[in-house]
């Protein structure tokens, strides 16, 4: 179920939205203006966003320019009443995957959407941030960027080398899983840059740079004697 984004100003027309969606199967989370929507996306994860443009506090444009910095792939599709050339093509240029004009056929709407979040599920678009979501007080979410060198924990950016960034993004793929030595050491040995090919005794010292590294959070690497290591959420 694909958990949904609507941030619109007009509460009947929000509403409206939010019926209908859930309806159709999706999770859905609403905001009124802009400052909401970026609490919203700073504090959890969405699998797409509907944006309008024309919102109090912050604008609409704005957010979507400020959501791009540390969610450069998350699905944004904007229902706005500016339907001028010069509008279609700022909200496209400031990072926008469609742009649908009010009035809209709440069909065409849907198909917009569920096509949307067709190709941002495609490898092609496999830049979306894997996160995990640990108790709230525990420094928010550990998102990982697959595409490039990038985490966060709930705002807060991870400095991580190449090494680290690989290590940290395959435990995360295999959260609750033990992840083998020779696993880590085959993805690492098929990159090319850094040094190419670690000896073994090199992971520890990854390991223990990451654990450092998730101390403001309940996220521990565990070492399975014998098998490998598992990222999973330390008890209290």
């Amino acid at each position: 179920m694909a958990h949904l984004l609507i941030v619109e100003d007009d509460e009947l027309l929000r509403d409206g939205l939010s019926a209908q969606l859930k309806q159709a199967g999706y999770l859905i989370d609403t905001a009124d203006d802009g400052e909401a929507a970026l609490d919203y996306l700073h504090k959890q994860a969405f699998d797409g966003v509907l944006l309008d443009l024309g919102l109090p506090k912050i604008d609409g444009l704005e957010v979507l320019q400020r959501l791009r910095q540390t969610l450069p792939a998350l699905p944004v599709l904007i229902l706005t009443a500016r339907d001028g050339v010069e509008d279609r093509i700022a909200g496209l240029n400031g990072g926008a995957d469609d742009y649908l004009t009010k009035p809209f056929n709440g069909d065409e709407l849907l198909a917009r959407l569920q096509a949307m979040l067709r190709r941002a599920s495609l490898p092609a678009f496999g830049t979306r941030t894997s996160t995990i979501h640990p108790p709230a007080h525990a420094g928010g979410a550990l998102r990982v960027d697959p595409s490039m060198p990038r985490a966060w924990l709930g705002e807060v950016a991870i400095e991580l080398t190449q090494r680290e960034w690989e290590l940290l993004a395959l435990l995360v793929r295999c959260e609750g899983q033990v992840v083998s030595r020779e696993a880590v050491l085959a993805a690492w040995q098929s990159d090319a840059g850094e040094g190419g090919a670690l000896a073994s005794n090199a992971l520890e010292v990854y390991v223990h740079r990451l654990r450092r590294k998730l101390a403001d959070s309940r996220l521990n690497i565990r070492n399975i004697r014998g098998l490998g290591y598992m990222l999973e959420t330390a008890r209290p």
